[in-house]
């Protein structure tokens, strides 16, 4: 048995051996692909000194292929918990450098364990993946380990927040998991994610593309719209996911952290009063307002590289939380396309779910036409928008600062689909549609029988601009609160907010509705 001494060198001796992770060489060689090891991710993630391990001394059972000789330190994965910026969150790191971080029965389990805990506790997961795959030695056995955690990815969702960094090698089966999490943080250069890799791929279409070009973290943040934050490094991943959390609760039981409001809540910008341009046609930069009227000027934007027609971001209004979607003249002149309702659809959902108020600014001009948009279910697509706005009962505050016309003006979060204040600028035009669209409708005869039909057509659609384009009718039923000067729009949205901080809302029991996918 040995002596107390014996024991404890025993342990120490253990432990030593299972967190050298694959071994001074294979450190090396993940450090010159320009990776941290799993344990300096979690390292740098959590606060100094108050990491938890959790399952170091776990072991893989299998024997098949000669895996009865193979050991695997802490079977390839640490497990923990600890305080990043003094909140608790559970974590998970997979080690690259002990048997390229395959995931098979055990370190599956581990993963779980801390899920389990996470969920139970009522406290956001974080996971760090950096791992070839299946342990195929493992069969089944693995593949079974994969569907674990799908099912607790999907008992979690809404309910604690869960965060993947995509950090090397995630192939196959590993890349539902982050799919099915909250937000997916990638590093630009070392890490990708794809069904199928290029061998594969040039097997079956005789096409030849890199791991980088099929699934790295630009192609996903700009066309897939699987990465949420493309990073520049392992150290800015983790930067960025402990920013991401400072915005959230820890659960949905409970309300987004208080800041300390150190931006004056009346502070005006004269800017606001001239950002709009004359001329309809002219753009502007969407981020200019956001910026001007939340706190300090400061936003974490996930998706910037996707769908750029809208912006979806996290903001504080006096030290509160908010989530911010809003139209980007800048790009196909904030139109809605099928990208941009996916885009903005899941944000809602996702602050919906977390209690985080919503201020939507709308600058729409209608949804994108064209046979392509048709053809890829833009009608189902924008479907989403509406039905996740309608659903959602956090607080819901709307700005309309220009156009906003048609089914677009609806899915911009109208008061119809339940905003609780709807605010606009007096430069907001409110209509069923544009004035070059309607005219031929509502003016046909006219301009037909006239001498010189375009001259008419002109005459008309000026006519029906200085009817339309203003907020007022708008107003008059109701559909608009509050028009307000542009300048003072953050101390007028700041007490809006303030009111519906105590907002309850239900909605009729069910098990769940059935989103149009």
């Amino acid at each position: 048995m040995g002596t107390v001494a014996e024991r404890l060198k025993e342990l120490a001796d253990r432990e030593k051996k299972e967190r050298a992770l694959g071994g001074a060489e294979r450190v090396e060689k993940q450090h010159k692909s320009g990776k941290l090891t799993a344990r300096e991710r979690l390292d740098l993630f959590f606060d100094p000194g108050t990491f938890h391990e959790l399952d170091l001394f776990v072991r893989h059972r299998a024997t098949l292929f000669g895996m009865n000789r193979v050991a695997v330190p802490a079977e390839g994965v640490v497990t923990g918990y600890g305080m990043v910026d003094g909140r608790p969150v559970c974590a998970y790191s997979q080690d690259f450098t002990s048997m390229g971080g395959t995931l098979g029965e055990m370190h599956a389990r581990k993963i779980c364990k801390v899920m389990d805990l996470a969920l139970k506790c009522g406290v956001p997961i974080v996971g760090f993946n950096d791992s070839g795959g299946a342990r195929i030695q493992e069969g089944v056995d693995a593949l079974s380990g994969y569907g674990q955690i799908f099912f607790r990815n999907s008992a979690a969702s809404g309910v604690i927040p869960q965060l993947s960094a995509i950090m090397g090698p995630t192939a196959g089966g590993a890349v539902y998991s982050p799919a099915m999490t909250d937000w997916v943080f990638m590093t630009k250069g070392t890490s990708y994610m794809h069904i199928t890799g290029p061998a594969v791929v040039k097997q079956v279409t005789g096409e030849e593309i890199s791991s980088e070009e099929l699934g790295g973290a630009m192609p996903h943040a700009t066309k897939s719209g699987v990465c949420h934050f493309a990073c520049d490094s392992d150290a800015q991943a983790i930067e960025l996911i402990k920013k991401m959390l400072s915005y959230l609760p820890a659960n949905n039981m409970e309300d987004p952290p208080l800041s300390d409001p150190a931006d004056d809540p009346g502070r005006v910008d004269p800017a606001l009063d001239t950002i709009i341009p004359d001329q309809p046609n002219k753009a502007y930069d969407m981020r200019d307002v956001i910026t001007s009227i939340v706190d300090h000027g400061q936003m974490l934007e996930p998706h910037c590289h996707y769908a750029q027609n809208a912006i979806v971001c996290f903001a504080r209004l006096n030290g509160r939380a908010v989530g911010v979607i809003a139209n980007q003249p800048m790009h196909l002149a904030g139109c809605l396309d099928v990208n941009a309702s996916d885009k903005i659809t899941r944000f809602i959902r996702f602050c919906d779910a977390f209690n985080i108020p919503m201020l939507t600014i709308a600058d729409v001009p209608g949804y994108l036409p064209g046979k392509d948009q048709e053809w890829l279910g833009i009608i189902r697509h924008g479907a989403k928008l509406l039905w996740a706005y309608s659903e959602a009962t956090v607080p819901k505050i709307t700005l309309v600062i220009r156009k906003d016309y048609g089914g677009s003006y609806l899915a911009m979060c109208s008061k119809d689909l339940g905003a609780d204040f709807v605010f606009a600028w007096p430069t907001a035009e409110i209509a069923v549609m544009g004035a070059e669209g309607a005219t031929p409708v509502i003016f046909r005869k006219e301009i037909e029988a006239a001498p010189d039909p375009k001259t008419k057509e002109q005459e008309k659609i000026q006519e029906y601009r200085d009817l339309l384009y203003n907020p007022y009718i708008a107003a008059s039923r109701g559909y608009v609160d509050e028009i307000i000067v542009p300048s003072e729009s953050r101390p007028k949205i700041i007490d809006a907010l303030e009111l519906l901080s105590g907002k309850r809302e239900t909605r009729p029991p069910k098990k769940h509705g059935n989103i149009p996918v």
